[in-house]
């Protein structure tokens, strides 16, 4: 049985990998056209002359009158959809909505979709959209947008009537893995403003970083949210736990950016495709922006393309440890070429690798602690019911008449234990990971900002 054909493209444009990596196109097409002389040893006339016929065809004999625009914009997306799931022609509005995806605010629905079996995919709700605040979640099939169905649309098809004015609705019906009848959602879209980046405190000095996308200033936004931490822990975190769970991808330097900043020296990216400038290598550079503290990052299906370079990074540099469920496998870097008239040509141009050479493409990243995401009941989570001695009637003191220290020790153990019994019950991968880094810091001298410089 053949692999379904995947054909990604982020609702209403959001980010796709390498919209950083804007070559010139005049480089592109003399390059090319060199190579295309070499390989054939010209230009191949016979399918030339079939494509002219059938456009001259199309222009007298189809049954209602169609603009040659129409005609050769059709021809050019049918070639380009025909090389891989990623390469697009994007004409002058979707490059437009692109431009718009890359700088973190565009109108639409917040999820990230691709095309399989001829139904629409949901590869990751975005945060803070209508779509995840909907519970739209990653492997969901969309098979009906109100009344029309979706098998038979194309991917562009599709997405052209999820949009549509901000605060007007549309109802998705999806099926979902697990239910036993589809499922009716229905959303208000929404200009979405995406915040990359989100960060707070956890417990025992453990920070909690969370990137959404990767977009041109989420390398400078993570300094920032790591800086805030560290002010309202009081000095160098103890631990980080890097969420990179349902992150698309996005720019290319901004993941070779957010990988630099926790890594001192060596490599972290480089890709190789078939001309010079798509060879390409990123190092990191001195400076780690958490001092040496143990790090978490945590990933799942849904976490692709940029968030699975800086994974793989950190992994193959032994900088963190990796936990969740195995990455998408998207290891292509797209260039956004433009073309005359305002479209825009998005090109596959070369595979990334990793560190220590490893091409994720097709294969994603498997984590160095498996850990699925479970639901917890509380009656699960240890440390609330139990008795300790100082719940037994008439229990030794400890050196202090009214047991006041006794009690405030228990008070505080047992907020510890609520809290951990919450954050497990609620998101069970992050609990995992907060319950490592303690193991990771236990016995750990802390670390001051003396020390660290």
């Amino acid at each position: 049985m053949k692999p379904p054909i995947r054909t990604t493209l982020i609702l209403l444009l959001g980010v796709a990998l390498g919209a950083g990596l804007v070559m010139d196109r005049n480089v592109f097409a003399e390059r090319g056209a060199a190579a295309s002389a070499a390989d054939s040893g010209g230009l191949p006339l016979r399918q030339l002359r079939t494509f002219a016929s059938v456009f001259q065809k199309i222009k007298t004999d189809y049954v209602e009158p169609v603009k040659d625009r129409t005609l050769l914009d059709d021809a050019i997306r049918g070639m380009v959809q025909g090389l891989d799931p990623h390469s697009a022609y994007l004409d002058r509005q979707q490059f437009r909505e692109l431009q718009i995806g890359t700088s973190g605010e565009f109108g639409g629905l917040g999820i990230e979709v691709g095309m399989e079996d001829g139904f629409v995919k949901v590869i990751a709700p975005i945060d803070d959209t209508p779509a995840q605040r909907a519970g739209i979640e990653p492997g969901d099939l969309i098979i009906r947008l109100d009344d029309t169905p979706v098998k038979g649309l194309t991917l562009t098809q599709a997405v052209n009537r999820m949009r549509g004015k901000p605060g007007s609705k549309i109802t998705l019906t999806i099926v979902r893995a697990g239910a036993q009848k589809p499922i009716r959602v229905t959303l208000k879209r929404a200009v979405i403003h995406v915040r990359s980046v989100k960060s707070r405190m956890l417990e025992d000095g453990i920070g909690y970083v969370r990137i959404t996308q990767f977009q041109a200033h989420t390398a400078r936004g993570l300094l920032r949210a790591v800086r805030a931490l560290e002010k309202e822990n009081g000095g160098p975190l103890a631990g980080l736990v890097l969420d990179l769970r349902n992150n698309p991808g996005g720019v290319l330097n901004a993941a070779v950016g957010v990988a630099d900043a926790f890594l001192n020296k060596g490599r972290i990216v480089y890709t190789k495709g078939r001309i010079p400038d798509s060879r390409m290598s990123f190092d990191a550079t001195p400076g780690d922006v958490l001092h040496g503290a143990p790090m978490v990052v945590l990933v799942n299906g849904g976490s692709a393309s940029a968030s699975e370079i800086v994974s793989g990074a950190l992994q193959d540099d032994h900088r963190a440890i990796l936990m969740g469920t195995r990455t998408f496998g998207k290891g292509s870097v797209q260039t956004i070429l433009p073309l005359p008239g305002g479209a825009a040509l998005k090109l596959t141009t070369a595979l990334y690798y990793t560190p220590s050479g490893r091409s994720i493409q097709a294969e994603g990243i498997e984590p160095d602690i498996v850990v699925p995401q479970l639901k917890v009941a509380a009656a699960q989570s240890p440390g609330l019911g139990m008795i300790k001695e100082v719940d037994l009637p008439h229990h030794f003191r400890n050196g202090d008449r009214n047991g006041a220290k006794e009690r405030a020790q228990v008070k505080r153990e047992r907020a510890d234990a609520r809290e951990l019994d919450t954050l497990a019950q609620k998101d069970f991968q992050l609990y995992e990971a907060v319950n490592v880094l303690r193991g990771l810091t236990l016995g750990r001298r802390p670390v001051t900002r003396e020390a660290a410089r």
